[in-house]
């Protein structure tokens, strides 16, 4: 799964945990690289496209799922994973990532949330804490956080998970889980910038997550998954928080449900009356 690109992250990054775990469940889960699609955007995060042996797709700032979901479209027989930070999809992508949720496009989004912008050098993001000082806050920043956990689990996502980068081997699991499971996968990653932010550290995260499964948290129970996306404090929970199974964006689609777009036959296509229409 290795790439002879040389890795630019700082040292201590939790970006090495995700890169780990997400190596991890691809051997596990047994999926041939050639049928893999790693799709990254910008930011720190998506330097993970030149480290992982299979194909990859870097695009532009916010538009992971666009691309996530057009390759999948195209070819339904790809496992893609989409790779954003929490500004490229919490802010710059939060249309698309609401939107994707709802829809429950066939593929994973494992988000790197480390609270800040940081390929820019320290700027908030839409999960930057409140009080939080930062260049673009030197006075502590005055709104309160985004809950994209809380989000997905009303707008009807069917795969919606939390995991930590300092723990890479829980993290490998849900990974592993999302894999298997045909649906829009959704994994929030909480991963410490240790460079930029101060205050949300590995030792930070380690003093307060706890795993839902140790809890015997009912992953099918949406509700009870809800009031669990809302504790924050001296306890925050990572592991799936709901999983359910229900029909995919292109199951709804008659035309191309049965044969990727790239099979359809074009020879009697005729777009005439089309163009036509626009002059």
């Amino acid at each position: 799964m290795n790439t002879p690109a040389k890795n630019t992250w700082c040292p201590g990054c939790g970006n090495f945990g995700i890169l780990s775990a997400l190596k991890g469940a691809l051997v596990e889960v047994g999926i041939e690289r050639e049928q893999v699609v790693a799709v990254s955007g910008i930011g720190c995060h998506g330097k993970i496209s030149d480290y992982v042996n299979v194909n990859t797709f870097h695009g532009i700032h916010g538009r992971v799922l666009p691309l996530a979901t057009g390759i999948k479209l195209a070819n339904p027989a790809l496992a893609v994973f989409g790779f954003s930070g929490d500004a490229d999809c919490y802010d710059e992508g939060w249309d698309h990532f609401c939107h994707a949720v709802r829809r429950n496009i066939d593929v994973t989004l494992i988000v790197h949330n480390n609270m800040i912008l940081r390929l820019t050098t320290g700027q908030t993001t839409a999960t930057s804490q409140t009080g939080f000082r930062t260049k673009s806050t030197p006075f502590g920043s005055t709104v309160p956080p985004l809950n994209p956990i809380a989000h997905a689990l009303v707008s009807n996502g069917s795969f919606v998970a939390r995991g930590f980068a300092g723990d890479p081997k829980h993290l490998q699991s849900l990974i592993v889980q999302a894999a298997r499971h045909r649906g829009f996968n959704y994994i929030d990653i909480f991963q410490p910038c240790v460079t930029f932010n101060y205050l949300n550290t590995f030792e930070w995260f380690r003093q307060r997550v706890y795993k839902l499964e140790e809890a015997r948290h009912d992953v099918s129970d949406r509700q009870k998954a809800l009031e669990k996306s809302l504790e924050w404090g001296d306890r925050i929970p990572i592991g799936v928080f709901y999983k359910d199974d229900r029909p995919t964006f292109r199951d709804n689609l008659p035309q191309v449900r049965g044969i990727p777009l790239t099979k359809l036959p074009i020879e009697d296509v005729d777009i005439s009356r089309i163009i036509e229409s626009m002059k």
